[in-house]
């Protein structure tokens, strides 16, 4: 399919010097074959794809590849803070090639709505110690580690689709940081055949990851988390669930390291509460 009007090139449109401190931009229908960085002085800015199944931001770059290191993989990069995407699929169409990312977010006060990130390992990096990234209604693809980094981010009704066995989540979050991954109401389905695979493993010592109200397929093993062969880490990582459903989700069979979160507890980790950063609050649902 020929990429469509009005532009001929993504990356030409949100890299242009004349964006406005609030850019809406329009993306019609099109596979966009390119790398896309919105880069940190571009700010407030919003992406609305006409649909998202056929409005494709496509790269095929990988670790490995001339060279290139994991965090060069990306096919769109956000650095700028406040920007939003909607309606679009963001794909790393390497392939199983080892790590090749989709998605590289770093901005704070990022949004994604109704997209779909494919790839295969490490699909996502939501990354940035300070910040913040708001998933909602989202389709996540991928193998090993898909979602990893160091950002704060909450995932809200949004599917996470493994395509082998492995890991969903590696997350690094900075030690002192109340709050990693949190996943609320989320599916978690699984590729035909795929019966092995962890809710997520520590890249680094403190990783925070919690799931709340979440469905999770059989594909999901029983004890759910796993110490990456660094038993420390057990001490210092924090890793949690409250009313996980689904075939293997009994908590007598997680590990001793992960937590049952009491209802009391889980009522922590509302929204304003989890993007609360001193006197800098977000409230992404009323961002746009």
């Amino acid at each position: 399919m020929a990429i469509t009007k009005p532009f001929r090139r993504l990356s030409a449109r949100v890299g242009h010097s004349k964006l406005s401190t609030k850019s809406f931009i329009h993306i019609k229908n099109g596979i966009y074959r390119e790398k896309v960085l919105i880069d940190s002085f571009l700010t407030h800015i919003r992406l609305v794809g006409e649909s998202v199944e056929n409005t494709v931001l496509t790269f095929g770059d990988y670790a490995g590849k001339e060279n290139m290191g994991t965090f060069r993989s990306y096919s769109l990069k956000i650095l700028g803070d406040d920007i939003a995407v909607e309606n679009m699929t963001i794909e790393n169409s390497a392939g199983e090639v080892g790590q090749a990312v989709a998605l590289h977010v770093e901005g704070d006060r990022c949004i994604f709505r109704n997209c779909r990130i494919l790839g295969n390992q490490d699909t996502l990096y939501a990354a940035g110690q300070k910040s913040r990234q708001y998933f909602s209604d989202c389709c996540i693809s991928g193998t090993t580690d898909f979602i990893f980094g160091a950002s704060t981010a909450i995932f809200d009704h949004c599917t996470l689709h493994s395509i082998r066995n492995s890991y969903i989540t590696a997350a690094s979050t900075p030690k002192g940081n109340k709050f990693g991954y949190v996943f609320l109401n989320c599916q978690l389905t699984a590729e035909p055949g795929v019966d092995k695979v962890y809710l997520g493993r520590p890249w680094r010592d403190y990783a925070r990851v919690v799931f709340i109200d979440c469905e999770m397929g059989r594909h999901i093993l029983q004890q759910g988390w796993h110490n990456w062969d660094h038993p420390e880490r057990q001490k210092t990582v924090y890793y949690g669930e409250f009313n996980s459903k689904g075939p293997t989700t009994s908590p007598a069979n997680r590990v001793g390291w992960s937590h049952q979160l009491s209802r009391k507890e889980s009522g922590k980790y509302r929204i304003q509460t989890i993007f609360r950063q001193e006197s800098n609050s977000w409230k992404p649902v009323e961002a746009l």
